[in-house]
């Protein structure tokens, strides 16, 4: 007769066992990767744009309302306005209005923390090697950090990285899984426009599941008929899904928009510009291609067809569009892992450390709250880059409009002086829309006429950056006087003004 083991010892193993895997190698690595996150994001409570994202979240929470039309710029004139981010925003200033500052920095290292776990449980899942994916989950973060403040398109590319995890679940395991991208797609399209290059991905995978051949290391195999069919069905269901946002089509066709019809906003924003060889991340992309094709030449592994697919997109985009190298990390991570996974041993849970994890596991929790910026080091960095004091003068000194402000200063003053609408933002689509860039573009840089601009719109006084172009020339136009200066910004005023009370250095 045989005997159950006692239920106490049952759940006791249980115990050992849950402990060792939260002790694990695995578990380990995203400890470090978490470390990696909050020491890179530290530092970039900076980003120009955080600003109006967070304005407009504020908006939408205490009116109910998303804005359809520009709500924070005369030059504008209510300009109608996508708001293909409005979710994110929403989210934004749900974390400083739980914690001001502190819970927006939260809310960024949150984020980071999780693209870089996700990266690595990715490539984890698609390498099947613990160990190498470690390189891969490196490989995202080397090229995000690009793009890692606090803006929509963090949740963006965290949905891409779910959306891979997904497809490569689906693909290898039960099909159920594609079940879960129609829900991911009807929040992505109100979060960020990468929800398109989501979409693609999709037809990618399901037009690679038709094909069955060999050309050399290029495979492709065909799924069976009901896995390709779920996918069919899913990517059916999201695209329907993407209707479920305020503006319809036009928010759907936002990021053809930008790609398509909008020159000028892609040729003068800096992250929007060609990626240049002077930049290390386009060294390494580059790189990164080169040791690939190498590897094809002397191991000859197989590359599957969707993942030289999305490499090349991942390639072209990055290259195109520096703020793109973003999207090459997280389409190159898989297979990048997936290619070295051989020259690792696999992780061997029998021959784990759970006592070495444990001891680096809290290493690394010690590490992220000591590195966790305070307040008054929060408050330095928006000092630093921002225009603070140049908006107490105008407040103290009550200077009239209209003002004409410099492009990265847009989205601090729509938060800090709410009461002054402003000349220009980050918005750049907007502003090209509304026909203000092109003409701002060449007052900034002195290819037109300095009076021009200025008596076009009336404008009262003007909040420059200090080391700008403009700054110089406004000193010797007659007209216009320097009433405000600091190290980052100076304020000029019409000669005809309103009198000022002192001038500050």
């Amino acid at each position: 007769m045989s005997t159950a083991p006692p239920i106490a010892d049952t759940h006791h193993s249980a115990r050992i066992g849950a402990l060792r895997r939260i002790c694990s190698f695995p578990v380990m690595l995203c400890g470090l990767l978490a470390v990696l996150s909050v020491l890179t994001v530290r530092d970039r409570f900076n980003d120009p744009d955080m600003w109006w994202h967070l304005k407009t979240g504020e908006v939408i929470w205490t009116t109910h309302t998303i804005p359809t039309t520009d709500l924070f710029s005369y030059t504008t004139h209510h300009h109608a306005w996508t708001p293909h981010e409005w979710l994110a925003q929403v989210l934004i200033y749900g974390a400083y209005r739980w914690d001001g500052y502190t819970g927006l920095m939260l809310w960024l290292c949150f984020f980071s923390v999780l693209l870089l776990i996700a990266g690595y449980v990715l490539c984890a899942l698609y390498s099947g090697n613990s160990k190498t994916a470690l390189i891969g989950a490196l490989t995202v973060w080397l090229f995000s950090t690009t793009g890692l403040a606090i803006r929509p398109q963090m949740i963006g590319y965290l949905f891409l990285l779910v959306e891979l995890l997904l497809i490569h679940l689906g693909r290898t395991r039960s099909p159920r899984w594609f079940f879960w991208l129609p829900p991911l797609f009807a929040i992505w399209v109100n979060c960020h426009g990468s929800f398109f290059l989501g979409l693609i991905l999709l037809g990618v995978f399901l037009l690679c599941s038709f094909f069955d051949f060999q050309a050399g290391s290029l495979v492709s195999s065909r799924w069976e008929p009901r896995r390709r069919r779920t996918l069919t069905l899913a990517l059916a269901l999201s695209t329907g899904a993407l209707f479920l946002n305020p503006a319809g089509l036009r928010q759907i066709l936002y990021p053809l928009n930008t790609l398509l019809y909008q020159p000028l906003n892609l040729s003068s924003i800096e992250e929007w510009k060609p990626l240049q060889l002077s930049d290390a991340r386009g060294l390494v992309l580059l790189g990164i291609l080169a040791c690939l094709f190498l590897v094809f030449v002397m191991r000859r592994p197989k590359i599957f067809l969707h993942e030289l697919l999305m490499l090349a997109m991942g390639a072209a985009l990055a290259i195109g569009h520096r703020r793109m190298l973003f999207v090459f990390g997280i389409l190159a991570a898989p297979l990048v892992s997936r290619l070295i996974s051989t020259s690792w041993d696999a992780y061997d849970p029998e021959r784990d450390s759970p006592a070495i994890n444990a001891i680096i596991i809290c290493l690394a929790v010690l590490i992220v709250s000591r590195a966790f910026p305070s307040r008054s080091y929060l408050a330095t960095q928006i000092a630093e880059h921002n225009p603070g004091k140049a908006v107490e003068f105008i407040r103290s000194h009550h200077l009239r409009g209209p003002m004409l402000n410099a492009y990265y200063f847009g989205g601090y003053l729509i938060w800090a002086l709410p009461e002054q609408p402003v000349f220009i933002d980050g918005r750049a689509d907007l502003y090209e829309w509304a026909g203000v860039l092109g003409g701002f573009a060449k007052w900034a840089t002195l290819q037109s006429d300095p009076n021009g601009l200025l008596n076009e719109y009336g404008v009262g006084f003007c909040l420059l950056e200090r080391d700008s172009p403009m700054t110089q020339v406004m000193q010797l136009m007659p007209g216009w006087k320097l009433a405000y200066s600091d190290q980052a910004s100076v304020i000029f005023v019409r000669s005809n003004g309103a009198a000022l009370t002192a001038l500050s250095r």
